[in-house]
This record gives C-alpha cells, sequence and structure tokens, in this order.
C-alpha cells in the first residue's frame, strides 16, 4: 500500500502547475481575493479554478477566511520561506563566501 503525500510532495507538486503559481502570484499582489476575482485572471472554468485552490489549500499555501457569505483566500507564505530554508539558503552562503573573497582579493591587488 502507498503512503501519503508528505507535505514537501503536496507542496511541490502544487507549485508544479503554471495555474497556481499564477494564483498564488495573484494573491501575493493583493490578498484577501474572492473565487469571482481570481476566475477573472484566468482563462478557465469556476470549476477549474476552485480544483486549482484546492490543490494549493491542501499544500498550505492558501489560507480561507470567511466574510458573511465571501469565502476570501489568502496567502500563506511559511511554506515557501521553509522551501528556501531547505533547498535554496544552505547553498547561498557558500557562493557569498566565495564572492566577498573574490571582492576582497581584486580590491587587495589594486591598491
Amino acid at each position: 500500500m502507498a503512503e501519503p503525500p508528505d507535505d514537501t510532495d503536496l507542496l511541490f507538486k502544487a507549485l508544479a502547475d503554471p495555474s497556481r503559481r499564477k494564483l498564488l502570484d495573484l494573491l501575493h499582489a493583493y490578498d484577501g481575493r474572492t473565487l469571482n476575482d481570481l476566475c477573472v485572471h484566468l482563462d478557465m472554468t469556476r470549476q477549474g479554478v476552485t480544483q486549482h485552490i484546492g490543490v494549493l489549500e491542501a499544500a498550505s499555501l492558501v489560507a480561507v477566511m470567511w466574510r458573511g457569505r465571501e469565502k476570501l483566500h489568502f496567502l500563506n507564505p511559511v511554506p515557501l520561506q521553509e522551501i528556501h530554508e531547505r533547498w535554496i539558503a544552505k547553498f547561498e552562503q557558500p557562493r557569498l563566501t566565495a564572492l566577498g573573497g573574490l571582492k576582497q582579493r581584486l580590491e587587495d591587488s589594486n591598491e
């Protein structure tokens, strides 16, 4: 029997689709959008947008809040920060250190 996907699998699956990335960009530009607001910017059915939002919610990239009868969608950047810390940041420091050393050597040779 297959194991259920972990949070990282859900996150990368959510980010793999260009329409979902566009939804995240829209929420980054203006948080608290309704489904109708989001549908205007995508060339797909309301049901299609709803399915994409569901994938983003499952990956914890989108949080919802009800305001009366309106369901508002908000970007949750925490999972993206966790990706950055796990997969990107640890590779930045050695490169920045190397660039700093190169800069220092070049400045020293110009003196």
